[in-house]
């Protein structure tokens, strides 16, 4: 652990290190550029749109890309599929630039053909929410104007009721039973690939559209997140710029062996940000073979990474957690790991120093933080500085993104004072879909306004202290749950936590906690209320505890599925 002193030493060379990184001659060099009226650092180097980011994979075509089951693809074999299938989708399906396509499936090669096949043509890839039921596809069908659905036989189900009011033309991604629709393989059967020059010819620009996806409709229906190639593709370059960093930092994580090749597990759904962008894209910067699970299985996840060498695990906290929970833990080879990672979510404190003790020393430990709306880019931090630092989710990640706390005035703040975290760079979003009010209200001057709570303390280190939204009203007093579910996790006894808010005829709303112990524990409401009193305040302690020995329920990417916990915990009360 670093001592105040010791921390601003290293962030001063950090710091040399970034600006030479910046460097006009250097490969990660950055230039000021114009977009939308505001101006932003961007990537100099980088491929103008996503089809040039997918052909820098084929310096290396013949090496591992996609792993599914007993599916291996090489990273030339899938750009020629998706070449494939965008002629298919140009001639057949007259997609054009522009045109919207949905793509809803669980993870598997196939999604990742698709996603890059819409976006060569310089269509607007749409991915859904696989755990969407068919009235919810529906909506962002509509909403998206898509004109093709590539869609897993699950989620043909689901649409199929809806298909007679919906324009729409389909492709089947491994059906169960016979259709009238195209079966995506063979479609691309005697196909030719498009050539360059005919993609060169489309001449699709950075500030084009390239992805709409939705968000998670906290509040309303979901919103559709409009970002372009170059949000994208800055995002993309913004984790290779940090690696370079880190490896220079931290020697020990450069992988001498040239016959290693760098593995990732793709253990989110690529229709989230996290899995779509940080895996899945990503992977065609640093040549990486990226191992796909169906859905998540900590004892699975282990197995993959002895098995195909996995260097990368990320993923929401929980993940880490339930694998270092695993009876198969100690007996799985963990050797090839130079990376633990996670963002989506905070992680207790006390997760980071199990990590410490139970990866290999190697392992680098790191968090991020980010929003679908600023294509995951925010605030990172790792190695000695989140060892230092746990409580934070790091500083604005280097070198196109800025970080500001404003008050409910947009007034700018100082070091450690609470309020909203802006953020702003070239890696957010264009707008939400067709809702110019929306999008008026959280992006104001190149500022993207996240509703999330938090400060930024005298170093320049993020802390958030909540969501806006997750912000339990006890009689006036603001009750930030994350803070209150990481003194919980402190206890013992408990395996995990959700804290929420629930109805109150005098106080309008009090906290309460749904917790998971350990196996065989015992503990009281009185018991654990005593242990928090010396930790946080009074009015913080949730009002109920309700006890259970089964994993807390989860939502697609993995986090704890607060507002169903919420929902059940006011059943009870209404029943009580």
């Amino acid at each position: 652990m670093l001592t105040e002193e010791e921390i601003r030493q290293d962030l001063a060379k950090l710091k040399d290190i970034v600006i030479a990184h910046k460097a006009p001659d250097a490969e990660l060099a950055t230039h000021s550029e114009v977009i939308a009226g505001q101006q932003f650092d961007v990537f100099t180097n980088a491929p103008v749109n996503l089809s040039g980011l997918y052909d820098l994979s084929l310096k290396q075509g013949k090496e591992t890309f996609l792993v599914y089951l007993d599916e291996r693809y090489s990273f030339a074999e899938s750009v020629d599929m998706a070449r494939r299938m965008a002629r298919v989708l140009k001639d057949q399906y007259k997609i054009n630039p522009g045109d919207r396509v949905t793509l809803c499936a669980r993870n598997s090669p196939e999604w990742c053909i698709a996603y890059m096949a819409v976006t060569i043509l310089g269509a607007v890839i749409v991915p859904m929410n696989s755990w969407w039921r068919g009235s919810e596809m529906e909506y962002g069908v509509k909403d998206s104007g898509s004109k093709l659905a590539i869609v897993d036989f699950p989620r043909f189900q689901q649409l199929q009721p809806f298909l007679a009011n919906l324009e729409i033309e389909i492709i089947q991604i491994k059906p169960e039973q016979e259709t009238s629709y195209f079966e995506f393989y063979s479609l691309l059967q005697d196909v030719q690939a498009l050539n360059d020059d005919e993609i060169n010819a489309l001449n699709i620009r950075p500030d084009d559209n390239a992805s709409i996806m939705y968000t998670s409709g906290s509040t309303g229906m979901p919103k559709g997140v409009l970002s372009t190639h170059r949000n994208i593709i800055n995002a993309l370059y913004t984790w290779r710029f940090v690696k370079e960093i880190n490896e220079i930092l931290r020697p020990e994580l450069v992988e001498e062996n040239p016959e290693f090749q760098p593995a990732l597990l793709c253990n989110v759904p690529l229709f989230h940000v996290t899995g779509s962008h940080a895996q899945f894209l990503n992977s065609f910067i640093y040549l990486r073979k990226l191992v796909m699970m169906y859905k998540w299985d900590a004892e699975k996840a282990l197995e993959l990474i002895e098995q195909e060498r996995i260097s990368i695990f990320h993923g929401v906290p929980t993940m880490t957690w339930e694998i270092m929970q695993s009876e198969k833990f100690a007996q799985t080879d963990l050797s090839s790991l130079r990376g633990v990672q996670s963002g989506g979510a905070p992680r207790p404190p006390k997760h980071l120093k199990m990590m410490l003790e139970k990866f290999p020393e190697v392992a680098q430990p790191g968090l991020g933080y980010g929003l679908t709306e600023t294509n995951a880019i925010g605030a990172i931090i790792s190695g000695k500085f989140y060892i230092s630092k746990p409580h934070s989710t790091g500083r604005p990640t280097p070198p196109i993104t800025e970080v500001k706390i404003v008050d409910e005035t947009d007034n700018d703040l100082g070091p450690n004072e609470v309020g909203e975290i802006c953020i702003k760079g070239p890696t957010i979003m264009k707008g939400y879909w067709n809702k110019p009010e929306d999008t008026a209200e959280i992006l104001k001057d190149g500022w993207f306004y996240t509703g999330d709570i938090g400060l930024l303390d005298d170093l320049g280190f993020l802390v958030i202290l909540d969501r806006a939204k997750d912000i339990v009203i006890r009689g006036g007093e603001n009750i930030g749950c994350a803070e209150v579910e990481y003194a919980i996790t402190e206890h013992p006894l408990v395996s995990e936590v959700s804290v929420y808010g629930v109805p109150d005829e005098r106080l309008g709303e009090v906290p309460v906690a749904t917790v998971m112990l350990k196996p065989a524990a015992k503990l009281q409401d009185d018991e654990l209320k005593s242990f928090l009193k010396e930790k946080i305040a009074a009015f913080k302690i949730p009002e109920q505890f309700y006890f259970q020995y089964e994993q807390l329920p989860r939502i697609a990417s993995g986090k704890i599925a607060k507002k169903e916990l919420r929902q059940i915990t006011i059943e009870k009360l209404a029943l009580a």
